[in-house]
């Protein structure tokens, strides 16, 4: 596997590479779909100017990136198209390597649970089998590095590259069992753009789940390993935005980064929600609409742990779309990372219901917002409504696809605890319904 893994990266460096050196580039990295107020290269360009002159990057209304990050390009900006290269291979394996072992312990729990005569007898068609699950490690690296949205993404020097890099680096620490490096990666996730948070979860339930420690509240080992690791997560945050405080010698990135996220003040127009709704909002309106907004990433977390407490990495999935679609300034680079995973769940292509129509909708909509955006901003002849409307059908069809999935999902669960084909108590065919 290591060979046909080897040419995959081959071809994704080529193609950026060749991206890079064409005139495609500066229009792709000017695309409001690729790139946000937080994550624009030219942004950072400034910021690393105002740092040069001696002058805080914070200073003016214009870099909102982390300090980390300036200060990693503060020696790497000669050498930017590779590192953004290098994120995206970094990603990609990790992602690899993360399906490659959680693949091999589904294996594990799925015969254990055959050698049992756990699973009903006319739902063993629904068994995945090793040849099936052997090719899925490299779909996913190949979906995410021959993704169109990680390309442009990479493309752009869009900075979710690298949040992306963190990201999978955090999922590969958590299913490899490793709690000290899943509390650090996650810590360094969370200090670049606060959502992900949410996926801290996740982690907890996969690794208690990891080392046999059950979910019950009166246990004193699980309220010792949350102690555990949310001191190792917390400690990881506090010395992180220390560290940045000492590089830059001042509190100002706090405000100018988190509060940015939180507060919205940048109404440039992307493919998320905040934008068109925030700038028809009256003024007094606007503190209740936005904790409205923001709570919409973080609410979702306590259902969903509830329901997959027993499947964290499906849950680790959810929560990532979740946050690409509902945070405050999302690009093409953060559905790339979730969509990475849609391989891992191709054994519920059975029960999806919407699938074909989604799939049409999101390319439709990834075709029309160029062309939306030139009839608006160009030509005139359109205004901002047309624009929003395309982005507000892009995200209801990326909740139908997550809900389509997390449908498909429970329905395969329930199938292989009571049997494929369900019977009423008279005997009819019953249909299973989610609630």
């Amino acid at each position: 596997m290591a060979a046909p893994l080897t040419l995959l990266l081959i071809v994704a460096v080529t193609i950026r590479a060749a991206l890079y050196r064409s005139s495609l580039a500066d229009l792709i990295s000017e695309r409001v779909e690729v790139v946000s107020p937080l994550t624009a290269w030219k942004r950072v360009i400034e910021g690393l100017a105002l740092l040069d002159l001696g002058v805080s990057p914070y200073s003016g209304d214009v870099f909102h990136e982390t300090p980390l990050i300036i200060y990693l390009f503060h020696f790497l900006v000669d050498y930017a198209e590779i590192t953004f290269m290098l994120a995206d291979v970094i990603t990609a394996v990790a992602l690899y390597m993360t399906v490659k072992e959680y693949n091999k312990q589904v294996f594990r729990k799925q015969k254990y649970a055959l050698e049992a005569d756990r699973y009903p007898l006319d739902c063993l068609e629904l068994i995945r089998s090793p040849k099936e699950m052997f090719y899925i490690p490299l779909k996913v690296a190949m979906f995410y590095l021959l993704n169109p949205f990680t390309i442009l993404s990479c493309v752009a020097k869009s900075t979710c590259g690298l949040n992306n890099a963190v990201l999978s680096l955090f999922i590969l620490s958590t299913v490899k069992g490793n709690v000290l490096l899943s509390a650090i990666f996650l810590s360094l996730a969370t200090y670049q753009s606060i959502y992900p948070l949410t996926l801290c979860a996740s982690a907890l339930l996969y690794l208690m789940q990891r080392q046999y420690i059950p979910v019950n509240f009166r246990r004193v080992s699980f309220w010792w390993f949350i102690v555990q690791y949310a001191f190792m997560y917390l400690g990881s945050l506090f010395v992180i935005i220390c560290l940045s405080f000492f590089l830059l010698g001042s509190w100002d990135f706090l405000p100018s980064v988190y509060g940015f996220i939180l507060s919205v003040p940048d109404l440039t127009p992307n493919i998320g929600l905040f934008w068109y709704f925030f700038a028809e909002m009256f003024e007094h309106f606007r503190l209740f609409f936005l904790c409205v907004f923001q709570i919409n990433v973080f609410f979702y977390t306590i259902p969903l742990s509830i329901k997959l407490k027993e499947h964290p990495v499906f849950l680790i999935f959810m929560q990532l779309a979740v946050i690409s679609i509902f945070k405050s300034y999302p690009t093409v680079g953060d559905i790339a990372l979730y969509m990475a995973f849609l391989p891992v769940w191709s054994h519920l292509h059975r029960f999806l219901r919407n699938i074909f129509l989604v799939c049409c909708v999101l390319l439709a909509c990834s075709a029309l917002f160029p062309v939306l955006w030139h009839l608006w901003i160009y030509a005139g002849s359109a205004n901002s409504n047309f624009y929003y409307a395309i982005t507000l059908l892009f995200n209801v069809a990326q909740i139908l696809l997550v809900s389509d999935y997390f449908y498909a999902f429970l329905r395969r669960e329930h199938h292989l605890s009571y049997g494929l084909y369900l019977k009423r108590k008279d005997g009819s065919e019953a249909t299973l319904v989610l609630k």
